[in-house]
């Protein structure tokens, strides 16, 4: 599909049909304590759904219980093995590029704030990493998988934001478009896919095209099951680069919504890390990664540390040397790049697993494989829109 002004202004009418509807029906019969008091209870994909579950709820969840029946499982399983070759270096993209540009989109920035999302930056980061662990899990789509419990829930939470906004009138549709509209949902899976992959070639990791390729497609599988409209979602990287240059060129920008939620981003990042004398470094790299015109629209602080932050991507490729030429080299480097992820999302998360709920009012191990074979090096597709 290629995407014009005129397509990009239906997509903002848009919602999800099937979520908004069962949200709804939850709202106009008294039913959603009920449905977040059983669900808590559904963690794992084939447990048996619960005595009492309201019936549009159990339609919901058993449309919804398994993937596309277009997924390529090969090309899963490769997206498996690129996320654990690359895990550390994704985490970093995920964080500090992926997150941030969320909130250069004033819109999305805004509705942040209007479900007081300023206030928990450490919960939205600790959701989004649980959720990406559990994609690229061994066994994510199949029976005791956290992964799909997961997908359906954060589908019907997306659904009770837009109940909730339009009810209460805090949301402007004329201006505004739908809340978590899909062209911002789409906009968002482009910003975990290709934006992260982006970040990888601007750190200077070696990857190729079909591992690039791989992770891209698991990101698709994923739009599908929280109700991305898969006639609208690009479906190569080259469609992929179109998309998000037309959608930041007609959103991005700055914002106090956005300014503030990268200050509340970059306190969290520097509590979690020890000590105090790095806390620059993350000012730094999320600069180097977002590029200066978007960090200053994000009043990202310009640090001392800005030009030695460049250096990342020549470590980064020692790292790499040693993990290509020595298989214990390599077993050592993935063995810390697991640790540092579960360590980072457990700090997130203080030791708990996030339940994903319909908010009633808004308020306040996988394993390690050998080697994965490099073949020609992924390079990003060329922006469509001359600076």
């Amino acid at each position: 599909m290629t995407h014009t002004e005129a397509s990009m202004d239906a997509l903002q009418q848009a919602g999800d049909e099937l979520a908004d509807a069962t949200v709804a029906a939850l709202f106009a019969r008294g039913e959603v304590g009920k449905f977040n008091t059983l669900m808590r209870y559904v963690s794992t994909a084939g447990a048996p759904l619960p005595d009492g579950l309201p019936d549009v709820a159990r339609e919901y969840l058993q449309a919804t219980s398994a993937p596309p029946t277009w997924v390529d499982w090969d090309e899963m399983e490769r997206a498996r093995l690129f996320f654990i070759d690359n895990n550390v270096h994704i985490s970093t993209a995920l964080s500090f590029a992926a997150m941030p540009a969320c909130y250069v989109v004033p819109r999305v920035a805004r509705l942040l704030s209007a479900t007081h999302g300023l206030n928990y930056p450490s919960k939205r980061m600790a959701e989004t990493g649980q959720f990406t662990v559990y994609l690229m899990q061994p066994g994510a789509f199949e029976a005791d998988s956290r992964f799909i419990p997961a997908a359906q829930k954060v589908r019907l939470l997306h659904a009770s934001i837009r109940h909730h906004l339009r009810r209460e009138n805090r949301w402007d549709t004329d201006v505004l478009g739908t809340p978590i509209c899909q062209e911002d949902m789409i906009g968002g899976q482009m910003f975990f896919s290709l934006l992260v992959l982006d970040s990888l070639h601007r750190l200077g990791i070696h990857m190729s095209t079909q591992g690039a390729e791989a992770y891209f497609y698991a990101w698709r599988v994923v739009g599908a099951m929280l109700g991305v409209d898969q006639d609208a979602v690009p479906k190569t990287l080259d469609d992929a680069r179109r998309f998000l240059d037309l959608y930041m060129i007609r959103h991005m920008g700055p914002s106090e919504e956005g300014a503030h939620l990268t200050r509340q981003l970059i306190d969290l990042y520097e509590e979690v890390a020890p000590g105090t004398f790095f806390d620059p470094i993350v000012s730094a790299l999320i600069r180097y990664l977002v590029g200066d015109t978007c960090a200053d629209w994000l009043e990202v602080p310009r640090t001392a540390w800005d030009t030695v932050v460049k250096a990342v991507p020549h470590l980064l490729g020692v790292l790499e040397t040693i993990e290509d030429r020595s298989p214990l080299g390599a077993w050592a480097l993935d063995r810390l790049g697991h640790l540092t992820t579960v360590l980072e999302l457990s700090s997130l998360t203080r030791g708990r697993v996030m339940h994903y709920a319909i908010p009633e009012q808004l308020k306040k191990d996988y394993g390690v494989p050998g080697a994965v074979p490099r073949t020609r090096r992924w390079t990003p597709p060329a922006a469509t829109v001359s600076g």
